[in-house]
């Protein structure tokens, strides 16, 4: 795998002030064996005549632009949308990566994640994430994303994202099995990919070493927040209704789609759901499942009270 071939998936969206950066970061990769493809998701700035530039110099073949449907589909429908393209062209060996418009990646992040996916011992799929340094307008560094505390697996999938879209990278069994899948209207293709991966009994990796840098600022879709403190604040301010919607969602996803699922995890969000539509007693009951857990004893105090009430 150390000749892996990577497919980077770019969506792009009015990205004009930050992408040279990010496009310049690939061609510093020290694993060279990589394309990209993209797409522009209805940009009314220059994001397309830079990508048009860029593909210019990069060389013949080093860039791919995946048409697509016209109109703005939004990051999770545009990536996923990228991921189809692709799928049918991947090899044993190659491998998926997402990649923001407005971040600068280090030299050594594609190496890393084949080496990871290389690596690991299983026959299922494998999905790659790792932290990040947080980075202001000007990629002046704010400080370091947080690590994990706790297993990353399922069914915490579902209490919690904990994987950046900007870091992932899957093989190709992964690729294929999140490309084949239907998502959740509310999901972000970053939560959409942990869950199907992790239900389907795959693998995460996850790498401790940073391995971009994640800027940070006011047209961020997601973000990172900066300190425990501040992610509670957020928290209690958005309420329970956004974060139970999104679980609803993605228990009705899964469930209309039993076959993307082991046994074990088809049971679980089976029992998830009932919980969701019956009363106290029963939520209680499904809180004791053994992995459905957030990282931190603070979130798992508002994740079981918002499963309580919510």
């Amino acid at each position: 795998m150390p000749d892996a071939r990577v497919a980077i998936l770019l969506s792009t969206y009015n990205g004009e002030r930050f992408l040279r950066e990010q496009l310049d970061s690939l061609l510093t990769q020290s694993h060279p064996h990589w394309t990209l493809y993209w797409r522009d998701d209805s940009s009314s700035d220059g994001t397309v005549a830079i990508l048009e530039e860029f593909a210019r110099c990069a060389g013949q073949g080093r860039c791919v632009h995946v048409q697509g449907p016209p109109e703005r589909l939004g990051p999770t429908v545009s990536f996923l949308t990228l991921l189809a393209a692709v799928k049918d062209s991947l090899g044993n060996e190659d491998v998926v990566a997402f990649a923001d418009q407005d971040d600068v990646w280090l030299p050594e992040k594609l190496a890393r994640g084949v080496a990871a996916l290389r690596g690991a011992n299983t026959d299922g799929p494998v999905i790659y994430c790792a932290r990040q340094v947080l980075v202001d307008d000007g990629l002046r560094r704010i400080g370091l994303s947080r690590g994990l505390e706790k297993p990353a697996a399922f069914p915490a999938a579902l209490a919690q994202n904990v994987i950046t879209g900007c870091t992932i990278m899957m093989d190709r069994r992964a690729a294929a099995l999140v490309a084949g899948s239907i998502p959740a209207s509310a999901t972000l293709h970053d939560w959409w990919c942990y869950l199907v991966v992790t239900a389907a009994d795959g693998l995460l990796l996850h790498d401790d070493e940073p391995v971009v840098l994640y800027r940070q600022h006011n047209h961020n879709v997601v973000g990172a927040p900066r300190s425990m403190a501040r992610r509670a604040v957020g928290a209690v301010r958005r309420g329970p209704n956004v974060f139970m919607n999104v679980l609803r969602q993605h228990v009705a996803a899964l469930q209309a789609q039993p076959h993307l699922m082991s046994p074990k995890a088809r049971a679980q969000v089976a029992a998830i759901d009932r919980a969701l539509k019956g009363g106290p007693i029963r939520r209680l009951a499904a809180l004791r499942m053994p992995g459905l857990h957030r990282q931190t004893w603070q979130e798992n105090v508002g994740f079981w009270a918002w499963f309580l009430i919510g």
